[in-house]
């Protein structure tokens, strides 16, 4: 089935997606303070061929120019975060003017393009002065974030009208503590559980408290969950019990936590596994419970969990023994992640029964491919946008099965720092070359605009 933009709701929210710490480079400038992202990137051995993100994409020097790449595709909405250590750089205290003034600029720059604003508080950029003072591990981090959160609506809040608390808690809990593979590279599963409790008690605070601050009547508060489907690789019992452990550590733990104020009772068998319940206040939790009026959601991939006897426990679902991540069917992404629509569909029905009234949207769906330009310059990336495609038609069946999906945003505008794999996996519409920084529109950002222009 060909789609196109009529195909959805006239109100569907068309986007694109990216962060701070991926594309805004100028990390010494006009105040601002240092991330742990900065310092891991500056951390020999941590980051493919020793890159880091101190220029990025140089977004921030550039955005109007981006701004402009976004107008010409057509879009209604772009998500962003903002950069934790430019806005306070202590992590507390006092607003840096010139931080403000850069996200202000970028704002009003969008709406005058008639593109809303869709603001990321957090994208696993902490400052590192806070931690310094123990970071996700101090139970201290609540309140810095609900401050850092408060600044953020009194600074953008006449200006920004839809607000995320986090980007994907998963990585940050368990890449950044568990396998230690993003900042701040902590490998110690206990702590991640930790981090997670920590990052749920400060979405809920957080959002109750930006609720009264500068408020609106058309202010829109949630986080965003990266909900993938971990699905058992064979038919067999074991197979499926330990599937059913590595989507209650990726899935329902913050699924759970988010809409109940409450852990699945794996989660906390694996809690006490590690011995941290001591350090995990289960009513405080519920007690501080804030409904959210819609629920982000990324979507990239399938996990395939097998079990395999003897196997190390998995570094980033820490929790289940013997399994294994098989590899998924058919060719893969350049992160190695199969091309699976279907798992899209049956993640969104599957949130549409957690929250039969909640609207979704889907805040990150894309792919890197090897993107290279011909002898004109032009960058033809058909995988891409075959990717797009047929995960556009997987919203469009969730949508048939009744899903409440309203909008939909691709990651992302520009190729970026992507982590630890550095400048290697490119998953913009539009190309980036890092040596001259000039910006090129692929192919796929030329059907994405002919596609919502239809």
């Amino acid at each position: 089935m060909t789609l196109n933009a009529t195909d959805f709701p006239e109100d569907f929210v068309w986007g694109v997606a990216t962060s701070a710490p991926q594309i805004e480079g100028a990390v010494d400038e006009d105040g601002r303070s240092p991330s742990i992202w900065d310092t891991f990137a500056h951390t020999p051995g941590k980051i493919d061929r020793g890159e880091n993100a101190d220029t990025a994409a140089d977004h921030y020097h550039r955005f109007e120019e981006d701004v402009d790449l976004m107008a010409e595709l057509g879009i209604n909405a772009y998500r962003f975060s903002i950069s934790w250590s430019r806005l306070l750089p202590e992590g507390v205290g006092e607003v840096n003017e010139a931080g403000a003034d850069f996200y202000r600029r970028l704002c009003s720059a969008l709406l005058a393009k008639g593109i809303t604003p869709v603001v990321t508080l957090y994208h696993w950029d902490l400052p590192q002065v806070l931690h310094d003072r123990g970071g996700w591990l101090n139970r201290e981090s609540v309140d810095w974030f609900v401050e850092y959160a408060v600044a953020a609506k009194e600074a953008l809040g006449d200006l920004v009208r839809v607000w995320t608390t986090f980007n994907e808690p998963h990585c940050t809990a368990f890449l950044g503590y568990a396998s230690g593979l993003h900042a701040p590279g902590v490998t110690d599963p206990g702590s991640a559980y930790i981090v997670s409790h920590h990052l749920m008690l400060a979405h809920h605070k957080a959002v109750k408290a930006m609720r009264t601050t500068n408020p609106h009547e058309d202010d829109q508060f949630s986080i965003v969950l990266n909900l993938i489907p971990a699905w058992a690789a064979e038919p067999s019992a074991e197979s499926k019990e330990v599937a059913a452990g590595v989507d209650a550590i990726h899935n329902r733990l913050y699924a759970s936590a988010v809409l109940d104020g409450r852990y699945p009772s794996v989660i906390l068998d694996y809690m006490a596994k590690f011995d941290v319940v001591d350090r995990i206040d289960l009513e405080e939790l519920e007690a501080c419970v804030e409904p959210i009026d819609f629920l982000g959601m990324n979507y990239y991939n399938v996990n395939h969990i097998g079990h395999a006897p003897g196997a190390p426990l998995l570094p980033d679902w820490p929790g289940p023994e013997n399994a294994e991540l098989m590899r998924p069917p058919g060719h893969l992404t350049e992160m190695h992640w199969g091309v699976e629509p279907v798992g899209l569909t049956w993640m969104l029905n599957r949130v549409s029964r957690w929250a039969p009234d909640l609207p979704i949207y889907l805040m990150e769906n894309g792919a890197a491919y090897p993107d290279e330009p011909d002898a004109d310059g032009v960058v033809h990336d058909a995988l891409r946008q075959e990717y797009i495609e047929a995960h556009l038609a997987a919203v469009r069946q969730a949508m048939d099965d009744g899903a409440d999906v309203r909008g939909y945003f691709v990651w992302s505008l520009l190729d970026n720092f992507e982590w630890a794999y550095g400048y290697d996996k490119r998953f913009g519409l539009v190309r980036v070359d890092f040596d001259t920084l000039e910006r090129t529109m692929k192919d796929s950002g030329r059907w994405y605009r002919q596609f919502l222009a239809s």
